[in-house]
């Protein structure tokens, strides 16, 4: 039997987007090692597989690295290693269990919730003084001069935040959860539809003190909150059966994928009709520059360009002393191909 390819995932403890991967990974039984970063750059274990990306978390299957959580949990629904027994969730959902799992992860990652409870949590916690981590994060907003991130973001929005993660609550409490179900897609254990709600709630939930009490409470929301900590119950029991994460330098990590083939070619094509491939005349083998659209977006990745599709950006990076294949989703991500150097005659 051919051995498993390294399953690394990059993150760094708190953080709401590796949970969502974690909470996965527990919940299939899919065994894993880390690499802990720092929560602020530089990164120097990215950079050393050519990798500017700036987000957390990433996942690396072999010498592939996927970015961004959705690309992340849709390779992980492909992923069927021989240490688990337990199937992707999308084998047993039903047609409207799919939909809603869609719809809810739309829901969290596509509206403004997740800054509402940036902004509800962050004052409660040693984050907003500091300093480091304000600029930080400032920067990955692309911030203007002077621009802070507790003063000029957070601070100013908490109030209208706190109302807005409370509608949230109340949809949850009297529409979704209102008729007493465990799980929201009614299903009999937690389905990737749990997953993809309650990770910005679990996080608010978890920080002591995040929480205004005045506005929001386990008797104000009894089921939420039962759900979120049903959940907390069923990821910690999963956890106790899978083993324990080996923690990995990033030496021993671009060491490990640079022994590791590629896995994953499903994306691994140059659409050629494509708009955007027709505007800047992409081909396979082209050099050029990857980014996200929103957030981090002064942090590119260079590479050849393996795939470009409806559903993947692809490429080989060329700047790190290990070249990895970087998939990332072909929504909220762009592309540009680099200049050609002139030639002095």
């Amino acid at each position: 039997m051919a051995s498993q390819p390294p399953t690394v995932l990059f993150h760094y403890p708190g953080s709401p987007f590796a949970a969502r991967v974690l909470y996965y990974l527990a919940l299939r039984g899919i065994p894993y090692d880390e690499c802990i970063q720092p929560n602020i750059l530089p990164r120097p274990d990215l950079a050393r597989l050519g990798i500017r990306y700036r987000r957390i978390p990433l996942l690396a299957i072999g010498r592939d690295v996927y970015l961004d959580t959705p690309l992340i949990l849709n390779r992980l629904e492909r992923f069927t290693p021989s240490s688990t027994t337990k199937p992707p969730f999308k084998s047993t959902a039903t047609p409207s269990q799919h939909t809603l799992t869609h719809l809810l992860a739309s829901y969290t990652l596509d509206t403004p919730l997740f800054k509402n409870v940036v902004c509800v949590l962050l004052p409660s916690t040693p984050l907003i003084h500091d300093e480091a981590f304000l600029k930080d994060r400032a920067e990955m907003l692309g911030g203007p001069p002077g621009f802070n991130f507790a003063e000029h973001f957070v601070l100013p929005a908490r109030n209208d935040a706190i109302v807005e993660v409370k509608k949230t609550l109340e949809f949850l409490e009297f529409t979704l959860l209102a008729d007493g179900r465990q799980w929201v897609a009614e299903t009999q254990d937690p389905s990737l539809a749990d997953i993809e709600l309650v990770w910005p709630l679990h996080w608010l939930f978890s920080i002591p003190g995040a929480v205004p009490e005045e506005h929001i409470t386990a008797e104000k929301f009894p089921k939420v909150y039962s759900w979120v900590e049903r959940f907390e119950r069923a990821v910690g029991e999963a956890q106790k059966g899978l083993r324990r994460p080996q923690t990995v330098s990033g030496e021993k990590v671009a060491a490990w994928l640079g022994k590791a083939g590629v896995e994953d070619q499903d994306e691994a094509r140059v659409e050629e009709n494509d708009p955007i491939v027709k505007a800047q005349g992409l081909h396979q083998g082209q050099e050029v520059l990857l980014w996200p659209a929103d957030t981090g977006a002064n942090h590119k990745t260079k590479g050849k360009l393996v795939g470009f599709t409806s559903k993947e950006i692809t490429l080989d990076t060329t700047e790190g002393e290990v070249s990895v294949r970087v998939h990332a989703p072909r929504h909220g991500f762009k592309v540009a191909a680099v200049p050609a150097k002139a030639h002095l005659s």
